[in-house]
This record gives C-alpha cells, structure tokens and sequence, in this order.
C-alpha cells in the first residue's frame, strides 16, 4: 500500500495554527517550568525510578520477576540520560564554525538524518528522517554537528512542527544566515500502534527562510532530497 504524507509548511515568522490532531504549537519553545532544572539528572533518576515503579505495581506486575525488577530503574536512566536529554541546556551541542575558504556560495544539503524523538501527547516514538540545507555567508559548520542539532532537539518530548521550527531557528542562530531549510519525514507511533491504528501513514514537516522562501531555490532543494 502506498503510504500517506501529510506536508506542514512552517515558514520562520509566521505563528503555527491548530490543525485537526489538535497540535496546538503556541510556541517554538519547549515548554518548561522555571524549576525545570533544580534537580540533578541522578535526583530526577531516584524520582522517576520509584514512580515508574508504582506504575508498574497499579498495573499488576510482579516486580519480584527476575525480567522485571530492574526495569524501572532502566526506564528512569533512559528518559533522563538518553531519549529526553535534549531538554537540559547544558547537553546542548557547541558548534565550531569554519571559514568559507572555498568561497562556496550555493545550497549545501545534509539529508537522509535519522532521528528519534517522543510524542509529547502519548510518550510513544516519532522516527524518521530530517534534511538540511543552507546557504553561507562566509561561515560554515562541520557536517557532524548538524547531525548533533537534530538529535538535540528531537530528544525531547515533542510534536513535529515544533522539532521542525526549533532545528531551523537554531541553525539560523548559529550560521546568522535566514537561508536554512529544513524537511522532516516521520512516522508517529500515537497513530500507528494506538488509536486509528494506521501504519502506512507518515508525517512531512518544513521550515523555509531567507532564499528558500523563493520558489526555485525551495523546488531545488525538495528535488535533491527526492532524488535517488
């Protein structure tokens, strides 16, 4: 069966309105209380361990059981460590960036970037693929670190039009160029392993400044991410 995409077109300076899943995006900003970061990541792995913990008691597990017993432990480290590490700013990648020696001044595209993320309605994955293009303006940044960028921000819990904003912003920030497009293709388990229970539909999401506001320079650019 040939799968479904959905394109949501962000452009930079325009606010994201509610659409029919009712993601509302009132802001590009992940939402975080004040006292976000008060605990330290061990503090909020005590915490989280002993409260997954009695989830999996309400649910009538035996946590006696030898497979059991160590997974709310496990499930603490993950969310803290690993797949929701993009919320603490101090995990935040420092981008080094180089001079243009080679007075390089069209698109250059990144795509094909795997990411995993968390839908921040269902805590379930949303995986996929992100691509990345600029223009410079006299700076350029190491291939590794737009990598790192997404991988940053797709490890929160998340909807997919604010990853999509958040990447972009970013990239504009650190290249000080508005030339940045970006286009992420994902799938989203809150739709295909609950609910609808779809699993032949994906996702597509894209932020578009500077030149790739133009046209051409948008249509070139979805051409060489389509392209074999």
């Amino acid at each position: 069966m040939r799968q479904k995409e959905i394109l949501l077109n962000i452009q930079p300076n325009k606010p994201v309105q509610e659409d029919e899943d009712d993601h509302l995006l009132t802001s590009w900003n992940t939402p975080l209380r004040e006292d976000a970061f008060e605990l330290s990541d061990d503090e909020k792995v005590e915490q989280i361990e002993k409260r997954f913990r009695e989830i999996m008691e309400i649910l009538g597990l035996d946590l006696n059981d030898d497979s059991l017993k160590g997974t709310p432990r496990r499930v603490a480290k993950m969310y803290v460590k690993e797949v929701f590490s993009g919320l603490n700013p101090k995990n935040r990648p420092q981008a080094r960036l180089f001079e243009n020696k080679y007075k390089y001044n069209q698109m250059l595209v990144e795509k094909d970037i795997t990411f995993y993320s968390h839908c921040e309605h269902h805590f379930v994955p949303i995986y996929g693929k992100a691509h990345v293009a600029y223009f410079s303006t006299g700076k350029v940044i190491g291939l590794s670190k737009i990598n790192r960028i997404v991988q940053y921000f797709a490890k929160r819990p998340q909807v997919q039009e604010r990853l999509t904003v958040q990447i972009g912003k970013e990239l504009q920030r650190i290249l000080g160029t508005e030339s940045v497009g970006v286009v992420m293709d994902a799938n989203h388990m809150c739709v295909a392993s609950r609910g609808v229970g779809d699993t032949n539909s994906k996702t597509g999401t894209a932020f578009f400044g500077g030149k790739f506001e133009e046209e051409d320079t948008r249509r070139e650019f979805l051409n060489y991410i389509n392209s074999k």
